[in-house]
């Protein structure tokens, strides 16, 4: 196996962004609101971590309390922007026309291109946890757009399911570029075959899974280089993992 790097879940950069003060345009909410995030990579002034991998950007980790919390409308182009909601509730507003609220398992892709703004906010009454992923798109300057769609983890229990990608179901993104998402049993092996070329960034959401001879463990992540076939084994009952292959 060819490693590029084990990033664990305490190697990550951390931000903790307040409302208040010199956020207060860019991080809406109450006064207490507060937003953490865990970045796996580094991303100018906004993320930090390691160098990206492959055509993606920033992977965050974050977290929007209740109250209104989250980003005000703000401008982005020639960016593709991912949001995957595990618990609480994103209310998304953007320029396209869209106002979505997304929960649990629901997730979104929304094609900057030649320019669009959008707004993230909690207005629920719990925690909003979202993972976020960035990656440049296959086509400068395309029309924006908006998708949304959910994954049911029940159904898709102990298999690899595409969620954004060039397959039946998934979100297309236009690019060679896809994200998978697998919820497995504790004692079970799962074959993934990256494209040719292609990298893979596995990144655990629950649980402890090992690839590639490494054990990670709950927000540890790994990524490999050309590999043929990848073998995932879960480790603990309901091991959940976000899986990213992307052109290197």
């Amino acid at each position: 196996m060819s490693v590029r790097f084990v990033l664990r879940a305490a190697e990550r950069g951390f931000s903790r962004l307040v409302s208040t003060g010199i956020n207060a345009t860019y991080v809406a909410g109450h006064p207490d609101g507060v937003i953490t995030r865990h970045s796996s990579f580094n991303f100018h002034e906004y993320q930090s971590g390691i160098p990206g991998f492959g055509n993606i950007r920033v992977f965050g980790d974050e977290v929007f309390s209740p109250g209104g919390t989250g980003y005000n409308m703000h401008p982005h182009h020639n960016f593709i922007i991912m949001a995957f909601v595990l618990g609480g509730a994103l209310t998304h507003v953007n320029t396209i026309g869209k106002v979505d609220t997304l929960k649990a398992g629901d997730y979104y892709v929304f094609s900057a291109g030649s320019g669009g703004k959008h707004a993230e906010l909690n207005i629920d009454r719990e925690d909003a946890h979202i993972i976020y992923l960035w990656v440049l798109p296959g086509l400068l300057l395309a029309p924006p757009s908006y998708l949304r769609n959910r994954f049911n983890a029940a159904a898709s229990a102990n298999r690899i399911t595409c969620l954004v990608g060039d397959e039946k179901g998934a979100l297309p993104i236009g690019q060679r570029l896809k994200v998978s998402r697998l919820v497995s049993d504790a004692g079970r092996t799962h074959l993934y075959r990256p494209a040719s070329a292609n990298g893979l960034y596995a990144f655990v959401l629950e649980g402890e899974a090992e690839i590639a001879g490494t054990v990670l463990r709950r927000r540890d992540s790994i990524s490999l280089e050309k590999e043929e076939r990848v073998d995932i084994v879960a480790l603990a009952a309901d091991t959940d993992l976000l899986l990213v292959e992307t052109k290197l």
